[in-house]
């Protein structure tokens, strides 16, 4: 079913679908080349994200069951992130929207570090393409800026609600091959 309408980015706990009819394709993000500056200034000229051809082609064939359990402590949000791919092929990704810099091991991208927190569009100064897009201009958005320790990559990204995730009120069934 459709996210329901409580569902915004203050509450995403929950389990979500990938709805690929309404996503884009992910392979030319995933074979990337990096153009800009790295973290403080650091090159990070042409440098890929080394995500193989193999790799690309089975994350674009998977379905992907994302669990979300979000909450404050502290004062500060947390949200984390089971995905679950086909064949049961499981990645956690833990934010913690404070904007501080941690080191993390990612299944797909290696080594990274990264930092995450709520933002709104007028306070991001480094990037304008960032700022647009978007149905809501005036509240908060999760900003993740993540670099990769191995390819000198960085990726800025700002999220919003959108409807490329379907709400799953019941635990979803994940197939069982190859568990």
């Amino acid at each position: 079913m459709a996210a329901p309408a409580q569902k915004t980015l203050k509450d995403l706990n929950g389990k979500w679908g990938m709805n690929k009819t309404l996503s884009d394709d992910t392979d030319r993000v995933l074979q990337l080349k990096t153009n800009d500056k790295g973290y403080e200034g650091k090159p990070a000229n042409n440098h890929q994200q080394g995500v193989s051809w193999f790799m690309r082609r089975a994350i674009a064939l998977a379905s992907v069951t994302l669990t979300v359990k979000q909450y404050d402590k502290d004062g500060v949000t947390h949200m984390d992130c089971t995905q679950v791919a086909t064949g049961g092929i499981t990645s956690i990704e833990n934010r913690t929207l404070d904007w501080q810099l941690r080191d993390d091991t990612d299944k797909v991208f290696g080594d990274v570090k990264g930092k995450s927190r709520w933002v709104k569009l007028s306070d991001i100064d480094d990037d304008d393409y960032l700022k647009t897009g978007y149905d809501d201009l005036e509240g908060e958005h999760v900003q993740a800026w993540t670099e990769g320790k191995k390819g000198g990559w960085t990726a800025n990204q700002v999220s919003s609600f959108e409807p490329m995730w379907t709400f799953s009120p019941q635990p979803c069934a994940l197939p069982q091959r190859f568990r």
